[in-house]
C-alpha cells in the first residue's frame, strides 16, 4: 500500500469526525512511515495523540496486507506518559481508531494502578498498544526475557517529554531506550513536548547525543495560532502599601463574576493549602455553589480525583479548584476560564495551565491572573508579553546521575543479567552519561559487586554475582524482590518530629528546613522561639529560646514555588519599564505604590541595583532587590551575611521572597565599607557558600534520596514501610562511612553536587552576582519601610503571626507608614 493510500484512510477517518488534519500531523506521520526518529512540539489542545498513534496503525497496516484475517501478536508500540491518570485517554484515542477502522489490534495500560490479574494477563500476552509510566517500563525489564516481549516493538512515544527533561524520571527514560536500541533496532524513538525554551537540545537528550537515532531525526513544530487571552483581576483601589492579601482571599468578589459567565472555571493555586481555603471560603461565602463546585489536587484519593475529571467533561462543575494537578493533558472541552491565583513563577507553567481552557484546535485560551499582592501585578505584565513572545524557559537535563544508573544496571541483573561491556557503550550513548569514564564504570561495577572499597565486609551490598561466561546477575530472590519493589525515582520528603531535650511534643517539620540549621541556631516554630540541640534519628531535639533573636522562621516545601531564570529576567525587565513612561494595564494601576517607592527611595533602572536601609523597632534593616527568585535570594542572603560577618562580628535574621531579601541585625551595617570589600564578589562563592549555609548537612540530606533510589537503603513492603527516622539513620550511617572512609565515592560526591546544583542553584547565583558588578549600586537611607520593602518584611510576620493577627499587625504598620 502506498503512503497516498494510507494517508486518504486518515484523511477519510478525519472527515467522518468533521475533523482537518493539521499541516504538523501530515508532516510528523511522514516522517513517522519514512522509518525517522523526531520531536514533536505541539500546544496542548492541538491533536498531538492522533499525530503518533495514527501513523503507528498505519504502518501496521503497511506491513501486514493481509491484517483483517491475519493478525500477529505482540508488542507493537509503547506510550509513556509521565501521569497515570492522562494514561485512560490516550488508550481511548488508540482503541478510537483501531475500531473505526477494523484494525485487530489491542490496546492495554500498565502503571501503578494496574491490577495484578491484567497484569499476570499481560504477562501471558501483551497487549499491541502499551501506554505505561517510565518506572512500569523500568518494571518490564526486569522481566526475565525481556527482549523476547521488546523485539518485534516498532514505536516508542514519550509523551510530556518536557515535564519529564530536568528530572530523575526522564534520566530513567534515557537508559530504557539506550537498552530499547539494541534489542529493538526497527523501533522508532518519538517524544512529544510542549514549548521549552531549549527544544533543540530536548531532541538531544531524548535520542542521544551521538547516536544513529539522534543523526536520524527531525523536529516538527506546530504552527498552530492558538489565542491566548491574559486578563488581570484588579482591585478597584490599589493601596501605596501593598500587604499581602490572604491568597489573594481578599478579592474573591471579582472570582464570582468570571464563575458565573463561564460553563466551568478551573481556579489554580500554587499550593494544597491554598486550594483548600480557596474551597472552603468560596463555599462559606457563596453557598449556592454545593455541588457545583469539587476540588482536585495530588493528595485526595485517586477514585475522587477521576471522579472530578468525568464530572468536569460531562459539564456536571461549574468550577473546580485545583493545584499543579490537572496542569497536564487531561481534555476538558467544557472549561471556558481559568483562574490562576498569585504569581505562577514560571511561564511554561503559566502557558500550561491557560491551555486547560478552550482545550481543542482552534479555540481561544482565558486565563486570569489574580494577585495576592499588588507587586505580583508586575508578573502579570511580564507574563502578558511573555505570551504574547511564546518566551518559555529551558529545561536543564540531569548529568551523571550515578544512583539512576546503579538502579538501572540492578534492573538489568535482576532480568536476564548484563555483559559489561555491551551496556557500557549504550548507557554512554545517552544525554545524562556521555562524560561517564572507564575508570567510572569500573567503579559502579565494583559497587553493585562488593559494595564499594568502604562496605567490602557486608554481604547486603554484594548484590550482583559475576558468573562464569562474565554476565553480571543478580540470583538472591529476597534482594531481587526488594529490588523491583524500589524501582523508582521519586522519593518524598521525610517528616521530622520536633521535641523538646526535656521531653514533650512539638510538632513535625519537613527535613530539609531542619538541614539549613546548625545546632545553637534558634528558629521560630509553632509559636515558640527554640535552640536547635542536634538532630538524632528524626528527631529535632530543641530547647526553649525565648531571650534569643531568632534567626529563621519555619516553613514548608508545599509554599516554596519560586521564579524561574525566564521569569526573572522577564519581571526585571517589566519593573525597569515602569519608568519609561509606556506602561501596561497592570503598571498604570499601581501607580499609587511606584508614587510611594519613589518618594521613599526609587524604582531601579536596567543600570542601578537598589539596596534600601532604614531603622525601625525591630532593629536596623538591610534589604537588597536582585530581582531572582525565591531559592537565588535564600543562598545570597546567607553568603551575604557571612561575608559581612567576616569584616565585623555581627549576627543577622533573614527574609527573602522572590524580588529581594532583608539583614536584620541590631546593629547597623557599614554599608560602604561592605561595598568595598568586594561584597558581590563571584570569586569563591562556592567556598562561602559550604560555610554560611553548613552544605554538609544539606548534602547529608540530600544523599538519603540518593541512597533509596541506588537501593542502598529498602523502603520497606508495601503496608509494611520503613519508617523515616530508620531510612535518615541508615542513610546517615553511609554518609559518614564515605566521608570518613572513601570520599571519592561517587554517590557520596554526587550528593554535594545536587546540593550545588539544583538547591542552591549555584550557577544561577554566580551570574547574578556578575550581573551585579556591573551595575550602578544605589544605596537608599530610607524613614521607613517602602512599598516594596513591605511584602517582604510582612512575610517575616506571617511565619510567626495567625491570618487575623497579622491582617490587624499590618493594618497598623501601614496606617503608621503612611503619615507623612
Amino acid at each position: 500500500m502506498t503512503r497516498e493510500q494510507l494517508f486518504h484512510i486518515a484523511d477519510d477517518w478525519f472527515q467522518t469526525q468533521s475533523w482537518k488534519p493539521f499541516p504538523f500531523q501530515k508532516q510528523t506521520w511522514t516522517a513517522f512511515l519514512q522509518g525517522k526518529n523526531g520531536l514533536l512540539n505541539a500546544p496542548t489542545g492541538s491533536g498531538k495523540t492522533y499525530a503518533l498513534w495514527i501513523p503507528i496503525v498505519l504502518d501496521y497496516i503497511q506491513k501486514n496486507p493481509d491484517y483483517k484475517n491475519r493478525h500477529k501478536q505482540g508488542l507493537k508500540a509503547i506510550w509513556i506518559t509521565p501521569l497515570r491518570a492522562l494514561s485512560v485517554e490516550i488508550k481511548q484515542a488508540a482503541e478510537r481508531i483501531a475500531t473505526d477502522w477494523n484494525v485487530p489490534m489491542t490496546v492495554g495500560i500498565r502503571s501503578g494502578d494496574t491490577t495484578s490479574a491484567e497484569r499476570a494477563k499481560q504477562k501471558e500476552k501483551m497487549p499491541d498498544l502499551l501506554i505505561t509510566t517510565p518506572e512500569s517500563l523500568q518494571l518490564l525489564l526486569a522481566t526475565k526475557g525481556y527482549d523476547k516481549i521488546f523485539k518485534d516493538c516498532t514505536a516508542i512515544v514519550i509523551d510530556e517529554w518536557h515535564e519529564l527533561l530536568g528530572t530523575k524520571r526522564g534520566v530513567q527514560v534515557e537508559l530504557a531506550l539506550s537498552r530499547l536500541k539494541t534489542i529493538a533496532p526497527k523501533m522508532r524513538i518519538w517524544g512529544i513536548s510542549a514549548t521549552i525554551g531549549n527544544l533543540e537540545q530536548a531532541a538531544e537528550v531524548l535520542l542521544g547525543p551521538e547516536s544513529e537515532a539522534y543523526r536520524n531525526s527531525v523536529l516538527i513544530r506546530a504552527h498552530i495560532d492558538k489565542k491566548i487571552t491574559v486578563k488581570s483581576i484588579l482591585p478597584e483601589k490599589m493601596d501605596s502599601y501593598p500587604w499581602r492579601g490572604h491568597m489573594g482571599l481578599h478579592l474573591i468578589d471579582e472570582v464570582m463574576p468570571i464563575v458565573r459567565k463561564s460553563k466551568t472555571t478551573l481556579i489554580f493555586t500554587n499550593v494544597r493549602s491554598a486550594c483548600e481555603i480557596w474551597f472552603q471560603r468560596l463555599l462559606e461565602k457563596y453557598p449556592e455553589l454545593a455541588g457545583d463546585m469539587a476540588m482536585h489536587h495530588g493528595s485526595i484519593s485517586r477514585e475522587t480525583r477521576l471522579w472530578v475529571e468525568n464530572a468536569i467533561r460531562n459539564e456536571e462543575l461549574k468550577v473546580v479548584v485545583c493545584t499543579s494537578s490537572l496542569d497536564l493533558g487531561v481534555d476538558f472541552a467544557p472549561v471556558e476560564s481559568v483562574i490562576q491565583v498569585g504569581g505562577p513563577k514560571g511561564v511554561a507553567r503559566f502557558l500550561q495551565r491557560a491551555g486547560r481552557s478552550g482545550h481543542q484546535p482552534g479555540k481561544e485560551s482565558v486565563i486570569y491572573f489574580l494577585a495576592t499582592h499588588a507587586i505580583e501585578l508586575i508578573e502579570a505584565s511580564a507574563l502578558k508579553k511573555a505570551v504574547k513572545d511564546t518566551t518559555v524557559e529551558d529545561r536543564i537535563p540531569y548529568l551523571n546521575s550515578w544512583d539512576v544508573l546503579v538502579q538501572y544496571l540492578g534492573t538489568l541483573a535482576v532480568s536476564d543479567g548484563f555483559f559489561p561491556d555491551d551496556i557500557f557503550e549504550e548507557v554512554r550513548q545517552t544525554f545524562c552519561y556521555q562524560a561517564m569514564t572507564r575508570a567510572d564504570w569500573q567503579w559502579l561495577l565494583n559497587f553493585i559487586t562488593k559494595g564499594s572499597q568502604s562496605l567490602q565486609a557486608y554481604d547486603e551490598f554484594k548484590k550482583v554475582e559475576i558468573e562464569s561466561d562474565g554476565r553480571y546477575k543478580l540470583n538472591d530472590r529476597r534482594m531481587a524482590l526488594h529490588h523491583r519493589m524500589q524501582i523508582g525515582t521519586i522519593v518524598g520528603d521525610a517528616v521530622m518530629n520536633v521535641k523538646y531535650l526535656s521531653g514533650g511534643y512539638i510538632g513535625s517539620i519537613e527535613e530539609w528546613f531542619i538541614s539549613k540549621l546548625k545546632p545553637g541556631d534558634v528558629f521560630v516554630f509553632a509559636g515558640k522561639k527554640l535552640e536547635l540541640y542536634r538532630v538524632k534519628n528524626m528527631q529535632v531535639l530543641v530547647k526553649a529560646a525565648e531571650g534569643s533573636k531568632p534567626t529563621h522562621h519555619a516553613s514548608w516545601l508545599g509554599g516554596r514555588l519560586a521564579l524561574s531564570a525566564q521569569m526573572s529576567e522577564l519581571l526585571r525587565q517589566e519593573l525597569y519599564d515602569a519608568n519609561s513612561g509606556k506602561p501596561s494595564v497592570e503598571l498604570n494601576s499601581m501607580a499609587p505604590i511606584f508614587r510611594r517607592q519613589r518618594k521613599e527611595s526609587i524604582v531601579p533602572n536596567a543600570d542601578e541595583f537598589l539596596i534600601e536601609m532604614f531603622k525601625t523597632r525591630e532593629g536596623f534593616h538591610a534589604i537588597f532587590y536582585p530581582f531572582e527568585g525565591r531559592f537565588v535570594h535564600e543562598a545570597l542572603a546567607s553568603l551575604l551575611a557571612y561575608r559581612i560577618s567576616l569584616l565585623s562580628p555581627i549576627t543577622f535574621s533573614l527574609a527573602y521572597n522572590d524580588y529581594g531579601f532583608e539583614l536584620l541585625s541590631d546593629q547597623e551595617i557599614d554599608i560602604e565599607s561592605v561595598l568595598d570589600n568586594n561584597l558581590f564578589a563571584s570569586i569563591h562563592v562556592h567556598q562561602d557558600l559550604q560555610a554560611s549555609l553548613n552544605a554538609t548537612e544539606m548534602a547529608r540530606r540530600k544523599f538519603r534520596d540518593i541512597a533509596v533510589i541506588a537501593g542502598m537503603v529498602f523502603t520497606g513492603y508495601p503496608g509494611k514501610v520503613v519508617k523515616s527516622k530508620h531510612l535518615q539513620s541508615s542513610s546517615q550511617l553511609l554518609f559518614e562511612v564515605f566521608r570518613e572512609y572513601e570520599p571519592d565515592n561517587l554517590l557520596f560526591q554526587q550528593a554535594y553536587r545536587e546540593t550545588f546544583e539544583h538547591q542552591l542553584e549555584e550557577g544561577r547565583l554566580i551570574k547574578a552576582l556578575e550581573r551585579i558588578q556591573y551595575q550602578k549600586i544605589v544605596v537608599k537611607h530610607c524613614e521607613k519601610p517602602t512599598p516594596f520593602s513591605f511584602p517582604i518584611i510582612t512575610d517575616r510576620l506571617r511565619e510567626r503571626l495567625s491570618s487575623e493577627t497579622l491582617a490587624e499587625r499590618i493594618k497598623k504598620m501601614t496606617a503608621q507608614y503612611m503619615k507623612t
